[in-house]
């Protein structure tokens, strides 16, 4: 009975999950961009952190069991290095590699902004909102970065934006802003 329930339970929530599309916010513009890893991303922070809260209750009971902790103050000190490290540096490093990865992208028209979604620390998602003139590209390709919004780090999958001339205004490439020949002559000119 029990089992059978709590199935029939999780059919029913993800059904009245699906009936709406869980991407449509008007108050933040038309969806432009949906990230391909986002459920990778979540599932790698979530089994990560779980394994750090494991590791946090089960700690004390390895300790008692094992006696490290009558051994030298070496090897105890070794042991909680290394549990530490698996235990908060993982999580952290994971956090600060994939906090600016874009799960959807939404852009307004008539106000020019856009509101990039993506997840917090405590895997809720985030909402971001910028304007067009806040983007700035960094100067040296930066592994987890496509874009700065203001100072946040932004990642997306250029090939992933359904329509690219989204992407190329996103990134202010659709602005007359690179040389025209005769401004350039007339920059050797001046010189």
């Amino acid at each position: 009975g029990f089992i059978f329930q709590a199935a029939s339970f999780q059919g029913v929530a993800v059904r009245s999950l699906s009936t709406s599309s869980p991407h449509d916010h008007p108050e933040h513009g038309r969806l432009v961009y949906k990230g391909n890893l986002a459920k990778t991303v979540l599932g790698v922070k979530f089994f990560s952190y779980s394994t750090s809260i494991f590791n946090l209750f089960m700690m004390p009971y390895i300790m008692l069991k094992s006696g490290i902790g009558v051994e030298s103050l070496l090897v105890q000190g070794a042991f909680y290095g290394l549990i530490g490290i698996f235990t908060f540096v993982t999580p952290v490093t994971l956090h600060l590699l994939t906090k600016g990865y874009v799960i959807r992208l939404y852009y307004k028209d008539e106000v020019d902004t856009y509101t990039a979604i993506t997840y917090n620390a405590i895997l809720a998602e985030k909402a971001t909102v910028f304007h067009q003139k806040d983007v700035k590209i960094p100067d040296i390709t930066k592994m987890f970065t496509t874009f700065y919004a203001k100072t946040k780090s932004m990642l997306v999958n250029p090939t992933l934006f359904p329509n690219p001339q989204d992407y190329n205004h996103l990134m202010g490439y659709d602005k007359s802003s690179f040389f025209k020949f005769e401004d350039l002559e007339q920059v050797k000119e001046a010189d």
